[in-house]
């Protein structure tokens, strides 16, 4: 309860996020979907998803790596974290964990990116793994696209959250064609959406 009551202060103080478009997702409480998202917050991430999908109970899939955050990663589990196994043997059970959290109705998180930039402005290459579980379950799903733009006070953005969909498998395509195609949709969705970043508080230059 203290650390709901934690993000949410989190994130209207410190981050200052406003969500756009959330009405999409009335229709959808009794039922259980995918969110894909642009991954820019190191604990934001953890915390938007919450948000957005309020009072639907979210599942992130992470990397095994986050668990090591400091003084952060030991409690992810408990926040709804479904660690990327790091063996064969254990991905059965993983995707199982996936199928029965989407069967009780829930939301399962997913950051196509795969690592996080802060604040970056553009959207990144999927890897398009991301896209197999939802064709697997044949489920709808949402995209979250988080955009930056300048406060009139403070020198940290303000961050507006974009949601869009729902997103359906192509039933006239095989498994393989139905994940490029969603991968390709969602993609262009937040690349829409991404123009509405106004303000680059970090900028990222290309090595030579």
């Amino acid at each position: 309860m203290y650390f709901i009551l934690y993000g949410i202060v989190y994130l209207k103080v410190i981050l200052h996020v406003k969500l756009e478009n959330k009405k999409i997702l009335k229709k959808y409480k009794r039922k259980g979907y995918f969110l894909y998202g642009n991954h820019t917050q190191t604990v934001g991430d953890v915390f938007i998803p919450a948000f957005v999908c309020s009072p639907k109970r979210i599942y992130i899939i992470a990397s095994q790596s986050n668990l090591g955050i400091a003084g952060f990663g030991k409690i992810l589990p408990m926040l709804g974290a479904l660690p990327i196994p790091d063996s064969i043997k254990n991905k059965k059970e993983f995707i199982k964990a996936v199928e029965t959290r989407i069967n009780q109705k829930n939301c399962v998180v997913i950051y196509p990116e795969s690592h996080v930039w802060p604040y970056y402005t553009k959207i990144r290459p999927f890897n398009e793994g991301a896209f197999k579980f939802q064709v697997n379950q044949n489920m709808p799903s949402f995209c979250i696209t988080t955009t930056y733009y300048k406060r009139k006070y403070g020198k940290k953005p303000g961050i507006k959250v974009f949601i869009d969909g729902p997103f359906m498998p192509d039933v006239n395509l095989n498994k393989k064609e139905k994940a490029e195609k969603l991968s390709k949709e969602i993609y262009e969705s937040m690349t829409n959406r991404i123009i509405n970043s106004t303000y680059e508080y970090i900028k990222y230059i290309k090595e030579n």
